[in-house]
């Protein structure tokens, strides 16, 4: 099971990191945010990452694909965190 705090511990970090990554000009700072990221998910419930990156191998870990991922997976989160509002 995956509990609320899991989840928004997620959200949180995630949410931050897409935020900073989406205004910033410095590449450098991009792939720091990236890495970052990438170790996170590393790290995270297992459960949740299947859930979130919805089974999809190198989610939050490619760069090509990372704009995308993260909005993806800060998007599922709320969804996530609105179930255990409900």
């Amino acid at each position: 099971m995956i509990t609320k705090d899991c989840i928004e511990t997620a959200y949180a970090f995630l949410h931050q990191k897409q935020r900073i990554y989406q205004y910033s000009t410095l590449e450098w700072q991009r792939d720091d945010i990236e890495m970052a990221v990438a170790a996170y998910a590393d790290c995270m419930s297992s459960r949740l990452l299947q859930i979130i990156s919805k089974g999809r191998a190198g989610f939050l870990r490619e760069h090509g694909s990372f704009p995308a991922d993260i909005a993806s997976a800060v998007d599922e989160l709320e969804k996530l965190m609105k179930e255990y509002q409900d």
